[in-house]
């Protein structure tokens, strides 16, 4: 692969486990070209004079934009977006029994019905149509405020089984559990299976159940990084690798057969801060101390019936017990069949039928998740992930737009095409000289996704979030053995110094191309951390600090700068209100502004089986394992939900072993 790749580091090749369950993404190249302009809320005295650029006379600004002085806001100082449960009495009622009556038939419960949801596998951060297979965060979060308000539910029965998704989502809806229970009405749990985040979320439920084979694992977490230099060598490949920043460990899968000290370093960090939430909300919510928790935990339990005796499970029993239990409580007879509606067929109702009713106010919700594009490609699958050129439409359709007093970024991305990156930027900078925008993290906004929320007013993130990641990495591939063991020549007649920089991927760098190379690495990585310091409002020095390819936890970046406010998409819209003047009693009315995006693609489409089909397949399956095409700004290695669907084999390898099995 001769392709320049500049990539802001983060941890590479690496899964964090819960038991082999905690997950996550890697850094992330960037592009070498700003422009700069001050976010709205930011000082200017506060930038460091020896910064190597100056605001592009070209970007918005405001009047705010212009002062030099303005007070630097807390966590605290920001509206909490604390859900308060108020019941629908008097007027309000009766008009709800009315919409009731005259509800749709797809929106009609039976009346003392229990919301089941059987919560496993992916959870999409994006809107999902009634065709759309699996499970959506938003209407998740949803079905639990309208369950809480529909005098028909009584009661939420949640089936948690294995999860495969980050941290922040499970934040999120582990917080509407919690919202849910002020209602005064019931949740139970059933776990047929569970580790740490299935735990997570149970335990913030009144009982939990769990049949006598349950599987349970709740031995701790573990971080896991792979290193592919050796496997890279016996096939042929010599990868040529930049570092920049101690952090900075997007390479490191491919150029070094251990992990560095650094890295280390910062995957304990991200470990024990994860961690150490586990314990605490775990203990907060079954009344025992953190260390009577780790106590437990390190006595490697997995008896089901341990787990009731030490009272982390309230009884062993089977799903049709439950059920029983249900009725009983509920007052149901026994031969007759308890009350039921499902998660998709409850996604259908409509919050208006429950009494929930927005205002005049719009604030629009932009939803940007997946890995980053410039354009949609020939290989990708249609609509997949972030797709640049989709996105700024719908963020100017939001600008032109003079009914949204409000916008809010909800980012769920490692990352991407840094000149994506930076043109979606660009559009929601003029989107903040407009109107109010907040960045909402969900479970990482890293690297390209942290370059986006950079260009909000302010940044909101779950505690476990993974973002930051701001470093680069630069990559080539010398692939002139593997072309000589598949019997595959190149040659290359060129014009120009460093014309073969890119296309002589046949032979590694001469001194004068390692040279270049080493010094657009050093410019990009300049550039990037002088943008992310100005956008902060830091100094560069302070900006340093917490840069060099550093991925952080949402907690860890709140106290390094890099994030605002702790919380969810409440907080998010809370503070969205604030900045638009708008009085936090008043209801709002949220509108969606972008179409659900599926599967990520897959580069391997379209394959061929010619020398020259090996030539191409063998580039595609590179840029895919490491740095894309072109300039990137992704984390590559903790693949969230990718790596977790591998418990005992690492992908990476998997799809090297298949495709030399093909040649």
């Amino acid at each position: 692969m001769s392709k320049l790749l500049l990539l802001p580091s983060t941890p590479h090749l690496t899964s964090f486990q819960r038991s082999h369950s905690l997950s996550f993404s890697s850094p992330i190249p960037f592009q070498s070209h700003f422009s700069h302009t001050f976010p709205r809320h930011l000082s200017l005295r506060t930038l460091n004079s020896s910064s190597s650029f100056s605001s592009s006379s070209s970007d918005p600004k405001t009047k705010e934009e212009e002062e030099t002085d303005i007070n630097n806001l807390s966590d605290e100082d920001y509206p909490s977006g604390e859900f308060e449960f108020e019941p629908i009495t008097g007027w309000r009622n009766f008009l709800v029994k009315l919409k009731m009556l005259v509800a749709l038939p797809w929106e009609r419960v039976r009346k003392g019905s229990v919301l089941t949801m059987k919560l496993r596998g992916q959870i999409s951060d994006q809107v999902k149509s009634r065709f759309s297979p699996g499970l959506s965060l938003p209407q998740i979060c949803e079905n639990f405020l309208k369950a809480a308000y529909d005098p028909r539910i009584s009661g939420i029965y949640l089936h948690i089984d294995s999860l495969n998704c980050g941290w922040g989502k499970v934040e999120e809806i582990r917080r509407h559990i919690l919202n849910f229970k002020k209602s005064g009405k019931f949740v139970v749990a059933y776990v047929p299976t569970c580790q740490e985040k299935e735990y997570y979320l149970a335990c913030a439920c009144e009982e939990i159940y769990a049949p006598p084979s349950a599987y349970f694992s709740l031995f701790g977490l573990t971080v896991q990084a792979s290193f592919l230099r050796g496997v890279l060598e016996n096939i042929g490949i010599e990868p040529q690798v930049e570092r920049i920043g101690k952090y900075k460990s997007a390479g490191d899968q491919l150029a070094r057969r251990t992990m560095s000290e650094e890295n280390c370093e910062m995957l304990t960090a991200l470990l024990d801060s994860i961690y150490t939430n586990w314990l605490d909300k775990v203990s907060s919510a079954k009344g025992k101390s953190k260390e009577d928790i780790e106590n437990f935990i390190n006595e490697g339990i997995y008896q089901v019936d341990k787990l009731k005796e030490e009272g982390f499970i309230s009884n062993i029993i089977y799903d049709d017990e439950v059920i029983a239990l249900l009725k009983e409580r509920l007052g149901v007879k026994i031969d007759k069949k308890l009350p039921m509606v499902d998660y998709r067929k409850y996604s259908r109702v409509r919050k208006w039928t429950v009494g929930i009713s927005g205002g005049k106010d719009l604030i629009a919700i932009i939803r940007a998740s997946g890995s980053i594009s410039r354009v949609e490609s020939q290989l990708s699958v249609s609509s997949s992930g972030i797709i640049a050129e989709k996105l700024i439409e719908k963020i100017r359709s939001v600008r032109e737009s003079k009914k949204y007093k409000a916008a809010i970024i909800r980012i769920d991305s490692p990352g991407g095409d840094a000149l994506a990156s930076d043109l979606m930027w660009r559009e929601i900078r003029l989107l903040a000289a407009s109107k109010p925008v907040i960045a909402s993290m969900s479970d990482v906004a890293a690297s390209g996704g942290y370059y986006m929320a950079m260009a909000a007013e302010a940044i909101v993130a779950e505690s476990l979030t993974l973002t930051g990641s701001i470093g680069v990495v630069t990559g080539k591939f010398n692939l002139g053995k593997l072309y000589e063991k598949i019997g595959f020549n190149k040659e290359t007649i060129s014009r120009g110094r460093y014309a073969e920089l890119f296309a002589a991927e046949q032979r590694p760098f001469r001194p004068d191309e390692a040279e270049l190379f080493a010094k657009s690495a050093q410019n990009a990585y300049k550039q990037f951390r002088d943008k992310a310091a100005l956008s902060r409002s830091m100094t560069v020095d302070k900006m340093e600090e917490v840069a060099q390819g550093r991925v952080w936890t949402g907690k860890d970046a709140a106290s390094g700068g890099l994030v605002d406010a702790i919380g969810g998409l409440s907080r998010a819209i809370a503070i969205a209100k604030s900045k638009a003047k708008i009085p936090h009693d008043r209801k709002v009315t949220l509108v969606e502004i972008s179409r659900p995006s599926p599967s990520l693609p897959e580069i391997l489409l379209g394959a061929g089986n010619t020398l020259a089909g090996v030539d191409r397949t063998l580039k595609e399956l590179l840029q895919g394992l490491t740095f894309g095409d072109g300039v990137q700004a992704r984390m590559d290695g903790i693949m969230f939900q990718t790596l977790e669907g591998y418990p005992n084999a690492n992908p990476i390898l998997l799809i090297i072993k298949d495709y030399l099995s093909s040649l």
